[in-house]
């Protein structure tokens, strides 16, 4: 493996030069990256902004196509029969029967590589000509991503990606601030907030762009996402500037509800971090193939014992008769070159029985797993109109993994979700309003109960809580003063979603000063001091600020998890209990939930705290958690006002497509960058968690305690470990990195497999490319993994098989995947239609090819018992070449790609079906040589069948003899029709392609035989073949073993498909029975699982008392609690604090255009 890594990276620098790429690194500094702005071309070279997620170019397709084809084993042995061939005197067959097909085969490889590759160099072709505008000469370009170089400055507006890694040097936003969206690097909903320094912060025009001029030294590039360390030298400042990872912008990352920046790139192309994090193209193969290239060893070996004893008889055979059969001149022969004799005939008899190993094989293989790939493409069902996306088979060596996945690792972001928060519900003063059924919220209850109701206080404050509570920030509006055209930048999308739901019900949050919030409640201009903010913490789960109202009220409005708010209301809130209520039912519907209370502060009250409160931020020490114990002193004795339910909008389908897989037997393993409470809350809303199961969570802060912890659930599965349980996991990323440890990673996987769902949150891309690796390479089961983001392409790569969702995040991942889809739920059909379909068919194909090559060429040894073991061919050599290619050619082909087991309709409606396939009960190694064994069984019946019809010679009634040849070819029209009806027997669906593909290769023979035996002396070919059409089919044997051995042959296999199918019937035929007789299977299917969902229960309700039973106070991870997900997202220790934040802006003064 180390050495195939070097060659790859060795193959991508050589293709890096060959585009012509003249900007490569040479950096004369080991230690650090100089970069000069506005000051000509670079001192050094760098990388080019061109990037290839492709797996060749021009100068390194030659020699890693071969690399690829000859780790095939049936590739290496052909080469070596095409070299043997060359030795004169010792193939029996001819010096190009075997050259002429290899590198016919060959060629359509080739062909289908690069075919597939030209659709990789398209996808990137497309990200490469992305346009952005460059600073150049004084005025700004609209160039091609490609072209940018490090030390360009590059001028990015709203909603467009950042084209290579930046230094942020101004923005349109106050003091240089700007949000980005980072979840296609780390799955987090939420916005980021990045700051540009403030000398620079005063540029916002080209012509003071031109002005500025300086240096930045900073690190060479590295894959770290969250760390950078770098000093900017520009002429207006006497000093070095710091840099740090908070003026940095990583490709992949998109700008967001921020007008424009400037930015100077520090990394370009491959060098980017997000291109560091990303791998090489993986040679992928499939486990099919993997096996299949064990038994190639074998049959190689058998073939060897096959020439050492074919050898040995020979010469034993030549010794006794030398004597007696003087004229063969065997004992001419001398003994100095009886070794070099013997020799030669071992490499005849391995050139003669080399077709074991069918030389078609790959091709064929091929040739299906291409066309199978289109019929993923054509697949309507799979067709997205919303991105207007079809399905995609990026590759298609993969097609039959498809059809045994055990183990799905999902993204959440974009993949579960569509990362939209609606609100959705709301309960205020015990009353609940909206549905979770209904698309949006609809308030004409609320707005009824505003204006006549006596919970009308309550919706006053709970309206007013949601429009001055939060960090949002609204667009300044220069050409209207109409409150309703105002426009929301909010680093969390759940308080976007809350603020925007008030402007629906007109309570408008319409300005923002540095002091101040004004909101137009019902066409009434209301403005609010804002006092101070107290931020929002994953540890605190509530936010709340302070403010003066209009009435010269000081409040307090507090939001956050129930559990916080619940536990600092007044003693005995009459609405406690009604609003918990409407919590569980929210939940219930899969809702992100908030609680909302307030409390009313006297002047001194709030001037105490406020006292102790700048004491506590100004602290030296500790200031975090002073500020913490501040707040927790005046966030009491709150008054509930009510609860709030937004729903975090899945993807269409999401969880009924979660469900199906799972019923088929697949573990859902769910890998995301974000929160905790937001990837259980998504858990909740897809099904894959529930308060049913047994819910373990892991969040330790150091190795012990997760060894301790693990090795403690570990023990308290006793014997159900590993098996299958309705059990949950979920692990925090701090934590994975000590379960990854080599000392916990067995405890680790054996505790992850116990479980049904596993939910990793907060990981980095490596870790998820880690935890797909330890399941991959500890397990025998195919993995899968689906992402839409640049975080996912570790894993993606890592994985069995790499699916990509061309989403809203870019195309990082579908560049680097093996399938694309447009959404998650048309993973099902995939998996279940065309990943069936597909193992089942090429199962068939390589069973089948086998069968016919050892059918017909083990007849060789049978003939080598008459004819002295001398090395003597039974066939004509090109009809030897040709078997493969003409006669036996169609129907390994229709059973490829027409033989369908069930209907698709079927197929999905019967998860449960797809066990057989991912249990690989169509391929392995008993299956394999049964057919092996049944191949012989029928060339023994075809050749002694028909020389016992011919063992007198006399087979015309003329009295004429027959020949070698005679036998022969009867014998290969008997084979011809024998394969063919076999695959006839195991062709699951007889159609009108089936037919013409069995019955069309018997009449190619016929035709082929007809016309081959009068070619010469016209072609210099086939001589001896020379009228023997005519000889044939005038001897009566013919036509008498032309019906009875075929029949003779394929009747045992004909009663044992009987007696099978009667008495011995398999799901999949139960099926396929249901569907003839236009019954539903689902009852069927469901009637094989029922002891087996019997068993799982009866684990659970043994392990959740065991779980219960052994809980001490120093154990954790048991959460058996219900679960509310808080609809809370922030950045937490940002560049920039909240408070400080919000208090940058004035949506009243205009900003800058940046021209």
């Amino acid at each position: 493996m180390a050495e195939y890594s070097a060659i790859t990276r060795l193959s991508r620098q050589i293709g890096v030069s060959f585009r012509g790429d003249r900007n490569a690194r040479f950096t004369t500094n080991d230690e650090k990256r100089i970069i000069t702005i506005n000051s000509g071309p670079q001192s050094a070279k760098f990388t080019s902004n061109n990037i290839s997620t492709s797996k060749y170019s021009l100068l390194t397709f030659l020699p890693k196509f071969l690399f690829e084809q000859f780790r095939k084993y049936s590739n290496i042995f052909f080469l070596c029969i095409v070299i043997f061939q060359q030795i004169p005197g010792v193939s029996p067959t001819g010096r190009y029967t075997t050259a002429v097909p290899l590198s016919f085969i060959l060629c359509c490889a080739a062909l289908k590589e690069i075919i597939e590759d030209v659709k990789r160099h398209i996808q990137d072709d497309a990200v490469n000509r992305r346009k952005v505008l460059i600073y150049r000469e004084g005025s700004l370009l609209l160039t091609a991503w490609k072209k940018v170089k490090v030390g360009d400055i590059v001028k990015v507006n709203d909603k467009e990606y950042f084209p290579a890694d930046l230094v942020l040097i101004s923005s349109g936003e106050p003091n240089s601030i700007c949000y980005i969206q980072t979840s296609n690097l780390d799955g987090e909903t939420n916005l980021k907030v990045r700051q540009g320094l403030p000398q620079t912060a005063h540029i916002k025009s080209r012509i003071e762009l031109k002005n500025l001029q300086g240096t930045i030294e900073c690190e060479l590039p590295n894959r770290n996402l969250y760390e950078f360390a770098g000093t900017l030298q520009i002429n207006s400042v006497a000093y070095p500037i710091p840099l740090g990872a908070d003026q940095v912008l990583l490709r992949g990352s998109r700008l967001q509800n921020t007008t424009w920046i400037y930015g100077v790139v520090i990394y370009s192309g491959h060098d980017t971090k997000l291109m560091l994090n990303s791998s090489s193209v993986p040679l992928k193969r499939t486990n099919v193939e993997q096996v299949t290239n064990k038994q190639i060893l074998l049959l190689l070996l058998l073939l060897i014992i096959l020439c050492v004893f074919s050898t040995i008889a020979g010469e034993i055979w030549s010794d006794k008769n030398k004597e007696k059969h003087w004229y063969l001149g065997l004992n001419l022969i001398e003994d100095g070159k009886r070794w070099q004799s013997i020799g030669y005939t071992f490499l005849t008899f391995f050139i003669l029985f080399n077709n074991l190993i069918p030389i078609s094989l790959q091709i064929t293989v091929d040739l299906v797993k291409f066309i199978q790939a289109y019929f993923i493409n054509w697949d309507r069902d799979m067709y997205d109109p919303e991105t207007d996306t079809p399905a995609n088979a990026r590759t298609s060596n993969l097609n039959e993994e498809l059809g045994q996945v055990k183990y799905i690792f999902s993204d959440k972001t974009g993949t579960l979700t569509k990362n939209e928060m609606i609100f959705k519900q709301c309960s205020i003063g015990g009353i609940m309003y909206g549905s979770g059924n209904i698309s949006e919220f609809n308030g004409y209850e609320l707005l009824k109960n505003l204006h006549e109701h006596s919970t009308c206080n309550e919706i006053r404050e709970f309206l007013t809580l949601l429009a001055t509570c939060h960090t949002v920030v609204p667009e300044n509006k220069v050409y209207t003063e109409l409150p309703t055209d105002v426009a929301y930048q909010a680093s969390s999308p759940d308080e976007y979603a809350l603020v925007t739901a008030m402007k629906q019900l007109d309570v408008v949050f319409f300005s923002r000063t540095p002091d101040t919030v004004t909101i137009n409640f019902f066409g009434e201009k209301e403005e609010y001091q804002i006092l101070n903010v107290l931020e929002f913490t994953s540890d605190r789960k509530r936010m709340s600020v302070i403010i003066r109202t209009p009435r010269n009220e000081i409040k307090l409005y507090c939001k956050g998890a129930d559990n916080v708010i619940m536990e600092r209301l007044v003693p005995n809130d009459q609405n406690m209990q009604l609003t918990s209520n409407h919590l569980e039912s929210f939940a219930n519907d899969g809702l992100r939930t908030l609680c909302l209370g307030y409390r009313i502060l006297s002047d001194e009250e709030y001037n105490e705290w406020l006292v102790k409160y700048r004491e506590a931020s100004t602290a030296i020490n500790n200031r975090n958690e002073l500020v913490a114990q501040i707040a927790e002193k005046i966030e009491r004795d709150l008054i509930l006002l009510g609860a709030t339910g937004i729903e975090d909008k899945l993807q269409d389908q999401v969880p009924q497509s979660l469900i199906m897989l799972q019923r088929a037997g697949i573990k859902i393993w769910v890998l995301t960058g974000d929160k905790k409470e937001t990837a259980v809350n998504i858990g909740y809303s897809c099904k894959i968690l529930s308060d049913q199961m047994l819910n373990l969570t892991l969040d330790e802060k150091n190795r012990d305690d997760t060894q301790r912890q693990l090795r403690q659930h570990c023990q308290n599965f006793g014997d159900s470990l590993c098996k299958e349980n309705l059990a949950s996991l979920v692990i925090d990323g701090h934590t994975l990195k000590y379960a990854l440890h080599a000392s916990c990673r067995q405890d680790f996987l054996d505790l992850a497999m116990s479980c049904k769902t596993v939910i990793c949150c907060r990981v980095s891309p490596k870790q998820k490319a880690e935890v797909v690796e330890l399941v991959k390479k500890s397990t025998d089961a195919i993995t899968l993994a689906i992402g839409d983001g640049a975080n996912d392409v570790g894993m993606i790569q890592m994985a069995h098989v790499g699916v990509g969702i061309m989403g809203h995040e870019g195309v990082q991942a579908a560049c680097a995947s093996d399938y694309t889809i447009g959404q998650f739920r048309f993973l099902t059909k995939l998996l279940f239609v065309h990943g069936v379909w597909s193992y089942r068919r090429l199962c068939k194909v390589l069973l089948y090819s086998f069968y016919k090559n050892i059918c017909l060429y083990v007849m060789e040894l049978w003939f080598a018992l008459h004819s002295g073991f001398s090395g003597q061919i039974l066939f004509e050599r090109w009809t030897i070449a040709i078997y493969n290619v003409l006669f036996t050619a169609a129907p390994p082909l229709a059973l490829g790609l027409l033989d369908r087991c069930c209907s698709a309709q079927t197929m999905m409606d019967s998860p449960a079906i797809y066990r057989m396939s991912q249990n690989r009960s169509d391929f392995n190694i008993k299956i394999f040589w049964t057919w092996c064994l049944n191949a012989v069984y029928h060339s023994v019946i075809l050749y002694f069948m028909s020389y016992a019809m011919l063992r007198h010679d006399v087979a015309f009634r003329n009295g004429q003899v027959g020949t070698s040849l005679l036998l022969g070819n009867m014998i290969y029209t008997y084979v011809v029709i024998v394969v063919c009806l076999k695959a006839g027997l195991e062709s699951d669906s007889w159609t009108l392609l089936m037919h013409i593909a069995i019955w069309g290769s018997i009449a190619s023979w016929f035709i082929f035989f007809s016309i081959y035996s009068y070619v010469w002396p016209t072609f210099p070919v086939a001589a001896e073949m020379r009228g023997m059409a005519q000889y044939v089919f005038s001897s009566s044997y013919f036509w008498f073993g032309l019906i009875l051995i075929p029949i003779t042959t394929l009747l045992a296999d004909f009663v044992y498909n009987c007696i099978q199918r009667t008495y011995f019937k398999t799901l999949m035929q139960d099926v396929q029975e249901k569907e003839i007789a236009h019954h539903d299977p689902s009852a069927l299917v469901t009637g094989r699982q029922p002891s087996s969902v019997s068993r799982v229960s009866e684990r659970l309700a043994i392990l959740k008392n065991v779980f219960v039973r052994t809980r001490t106070s120093r154990t954790v991870g048991v959460d058996d609690r219900r679960y509310h997900g808080f609809a809370f997202s922030q950045e937490e220790n940002g560049v920039v604090p909240q408070d400080q934040l919000i208090r940058n802006y004035d949506t009243n003064i205009a900003k800058p255009p940046g021209l």
